[in-house]
């Protein structure tokens, strides 16, 4: 029998495989797969939120330099990105967890206290899990409930050409903190009893191993009655992202190099680890900001708001994404975040 390998298909494309002939059996499912969250009948003006998310030693974390406190936390945060991506409130998470015979009770205890800062920080209630055992490692599995108001709940799919696109925050910190991370790892292993050089950069590791989600964006939209017409967590890359916004919502994007928000931290790394800022912003990844579409009717609203730019817009050019370099050259931009199934 003739195997097809699952990075060909990639993560997306694997979950549209496996559940394309899946079909709704209750009327109270509104949105299943393919969006930050399903969306599911609460009552007569409210949505209940769903999202489940998994983070796998070794793939997603690396306990060589990931403090379990840290990763506890982190565990709840990229959960409560994908409500906050949904225009919605994050209320009760359950978790799940497989641990190698390495593992004490007193690590476990480290993790959940970590977990606890996070609940009590976006106010969120531990409400249940499952535990058992793994042949090696620790995966953590979180599944994240929350609910939004009927009329603001926001897709992928509703962007609408000439729409402002814009990013929360700023771009390419977390990856960099990774590689700084990764950098000292190795310095580590070929020499045991050096010294680390993680002096002065407290911005990038927090943003990689203690993120934050962002809570603060959904109340300004609620403050300034904006309802973003698409929007998205910035989990995969700000290219993968675009991409997913433009394929959901049938149409293109444009943005400006110089518009991309980055962190003069994070500018400087590049540069001396010799990789191109563009990258670190593009393709990073983790940076759990969020990217969303305006109404141009909307921009008043934002433009004085320090932690939103706009970095874009919309076209009707479907799937057509590019970037307008600082020396004015237009790059077609591919989805090169991270891939699932290719690391």
């Amino acid at each position: 029998m003739q195997t097809t390998p699952i990075s060909q298909l990639g993560e997306f494309g694997l979950i549209n495989h496996l559940t394309e002939n899946f079909e709704a059996k209750n009327k109270s499912v509104i949105k299943g797969v393919g969006d930050d969250c399903a969306v599911i009948e609460k009552d007569d003006e409210k949505y209940f939120l769903v999202s489940t998310d998994i983070l796998a030693e070794g793939i997603h974390f690396d306990l060589v330099y990931t403090p379990l406190k840290h990763l506890g936390y982190k565990a709840v945060v990229v959960n409560l990105s994908d409500v906050y991506a949904m225009n919605g409130k994050p209320l009760y998470i359950t978790v799940s967890m497989a641990l190698s015979s390495k593992y004490t009770v007193e690590a476990i205890s480290e993790i959940y206290e970590g977990m606890k800062v996070a609940c009590e920080k976006y106010r969120v209630d531990l409400i249940g899990g499952d535990t058992t055992s793994s042949l090696k490692g620790l995966f953590l599995s979180i599944t994240i409930i929350g609910e939004v108001a009927k009329e603001k709940v926001v897709y992928r799919n509703g962007a609408k050409p000439k729409d402002l696109i814009c990013v929360s925050g700023d771009l390419g910190a977390a990856f960099m903190g990774l590689q700084l991370l990764e950098r000292e790892k190795q310095v580590f292993i070929a020499h045991p009893g050096a010294s680390t050089d993680l002096e002065n950069q407290k911005f990038l590791l927090q943003r990689q191993l203690k993120p934050e989600a962002r809570k603060d964006i959904v109340d300004i939209f609620a403050e300034k009655n904006i309802v973003p017409t698409s929007m998205i967590d910035v989990s995969d890359g700000l290219s993968s992202e675009l991409h997913h916004l433009c394929k959901q919502s049938n149409c293109g994007a444009i943005i400006y190099e110089d518009k991309i928000p980055i962190q003069s931290d994070t500018y400087e790394m590049a540069v001396k680890m010799n990789i191109d800022p563009v990258t670190a912003m593009m393709n990073g990844g983790e940076d759990y900001e969020l990217l969303f579409t305006i109404s141009q009717n909307d921009y008043d609203k934002i433009k004085d708001e320090p932690e939103i730019r706009v970095i874009g817009y919309t076209t009707e050019f479907a799937n057509v994404v590019e970037l307008i370099t600082k020396g004015n050259n237009k790059v077609k931009i591919d989805a090169a975040g991270w891939k699932a199934f290719n690391n």
